[in-house]
């Protein structure tokens, strides 16, 4: 039963933090709260078909295949949430606007909406085939009593939704004029945490170059496997022992999101302007 509870708790809290930051960032759009539902059922439904055809998918990706296949679902992640770091950077101050008048909500927001859903997903996906996996061989071998099993991993997921509750209204206290500040730095955090891990998923596949196979080794003070990194490392994309390229994957798309985002952000906006980023 603990040992349930503890896997459940760890990977719902880094699938509820992402989702924590994603409610906080599309705070302003309307009918956010559907499409981010879409998304965690998505991932859902997704991790139990992971459950179902491990094996097939196993065979499928065998070898290099299934390092390129993470990398290009992560890629797509990163594009996903570039997308909605420029497009918020574009709309910040429309949005604070909308949303300081009388319940005035920003309606065309369906572009970014989408995109992160779909990172929604992916980190559902992500997280939930793992504690789908585990509670599976765990059952299989009957080393616990199936309702012992069911009773911890159903306190580990109660316990992980409310940690990720309490983050994401902490972050709705911050001041309206800073909330898409403070957010959109989140994601863009999120987006360079992802590239960095694609990067490292292209080295395993052998097409591209580690650049190092080690920069430093912080596992003596905080591993990855700890609760708080894993957590840093879902929200941050901290590793105790980075590779080069992971490195440098990481710092370019930080530094293109909050580049691109400070020139949009300072771009005069004509009047009567559409609240599309094209």
């Amino acid at each position: 039963m603990l040992a349930a509870l503890l896997i459940v708790f760890r990977e719902v809290l880094e699938a509820g933090l992402i989702v924590g930051v994603v409610l906080a960032a599309t705070e302003g759009v309307a009918r956010r709260g559907r499409w981010i539902a879409a998304g965690v059922g998505g991932g859902v439904l997704g991790a139990c078909l992971v459950a179902v055809f491990a094996q097939q998918l196993s065979d499928t990706f065998a070898g290099s295949g299934q390092s390129v296949f993470n990398a290009a679902i992560l890629g797509a992640a990163v594009l996903m949430l570039s997308w909605h770091v420029l497009w918020m950077s574009r709309h910040a101050r429309e949005m604070v606007r909308d949303m300081r008048s009388l319940g005035g909500r920003l309606a065309r927001g369906e572009a970014t909406l989408f995109a992160m859903a779909t990172v929604v997903a992916v980190a559902v996906l992500r997280e939930g085939s793992e504690v789908v996996l585990f509670l599976y061989g765990v059952a299989a071998s009957g080393g616990t009593n199936p309702g012992g099993m069911l009773a911890g991993a159903g306190l580990g997921l109660a316990a992980g939704a409310a940690v990720s509750f309490v983050i994401y209204r902490g972050l709705l206290a911050i001041p309206t004029g800073r909330l898409f500040a403070v957010t959109n730095g989140l994601v863009a955090l999120l987006a360079a945490g992802m590239a960095g891990q694609a990067a490292v998923f292209l080295v395993q596949a052998g097409l591209v170059p580690s650049l190092g196979d080690q920069l430093w080794d912080t596992s003596r003070l905080l591993p990855d496997d700890h609760l708080l990194g894993r957590a840093l490392h879902a929200l941050v994309g901290y590793s105790d022992r980075p590779m080069g390229i992971q490195l440098a994957a990481y710092l370019t798309i930080l530094a293109l999101l909050l580049g691109l985002g400070r020139f949009l952000g300072a771009a005069p906006r004509p009047a009567g302007a559409s609240a599309d980023l094209a």
